[in-house]
């Protein structure tokens, strides 16, 4: 599969002047297959890195006394949601006021499962969407909807984001603001509205700043023979860094 460049394709560029190719939900879905079943990481060590970085943005957005913040991460049942368990146990493992809330947690997938049985091991709390909304909250990490997004969130997942975003806590999305196609941008029902996006590997051609809020990109640890397995030009945006700011042109 290679990338085409369209009128409509969005750029993206690092502070550095590095440009970093967008792709469809459909190249990424062939990135992820091709590292999975060829060249790795396999979909732990992808999900492990996801979780970190979102954990240490987190910690940089929220500065000075981060650690007394009353953190909660909204977590759906797939890859996202596994990247968003992994964030909440790396920020209860270092003594954050951490509350992890899955969106319908007879549902998860097995990965994420996995990441829900090593977060229970921690100090973070895990509660239920109908009680999510009892304390204040002081940061929001959304890990519902990843690049799947089919149709309009239902059920409790679209419950979650109206909750989110009528807290008027400050919001940090995993990969895009659930709800947003990756592809094409459209919200065809809820979506999040975040003041930081943390998107993953590759930003998706759907993503703008106006829906992303601060934009950055992650690095999942994927050898650029992936990348170029789908015709990608890419040249490493990350230089001595995990994670790096994107402007979008």
């Amino acid at each position: 599969m290679s990338i085409r460049a369209t009128e409509t394709t969005r750029r993206f560029f690092t502070q550095t002047g590095i440009e970093v190719p967008a792709v469809t939900a459909d190249q990424m879905r062939a990135v992820d297959r091709i590292a999975i079943e060829e060249t790795g990481p396999n979909l732990l060590q992808m999900m492990e890195n996801a979780g970190r970085s979102l954990a240490q943005l987190a910690i940089a957005v929220l500065g000075q006394g981060w650690d007394k913040a009353r953190v909660v991460v909204l977590a759906g049942v797939g890859g996202n949601g596994g990247g968003g368990i992994c964030a909440a146990r790396h920020l209860a493992n270092r003594g954050a006021n951490l509350r992890l809330c899955l969106a319908e947690p007879d549902r998860l997938r097995d990965v994420p499962a996995y990441q829900r049985r090593i977060f229970q091991f921690t100090s973070g709390q895990e509660v239920d969407a109908a009680r999510v909304g009892e304390e204040p909250v002081d940061l929001i990490l959304d890990a519902l909807i990843g690049y799947s997004l089919r149709s309009a969130p239902r059920g409790p997942v679209a419950e979650l984001i109206r909750w989110a975003n009528g807290t008027h806590a400050p919001i940090l999305s995993l990969d895009l603001p659930s709800g947003v196609d990756a592809t094409s941008g459209e919200t065809p029902g809820d979506g999040i509205k975040p003041q930081w996006t943390l998107t993953l590997a590759l930003p998706k051609t759907g993503l703008s700043l106006e829906k992303t809020g601060n934009l950055f990109l992650a690095d999942l640890g994927i050898p650029i023979e992936t990348y170029h397995r789908i015709g990608l030009s890419y040249v490493t945006p990350f230089g001595n860094c995990f994670w790096v700011p994107l402007t979008d042109r």
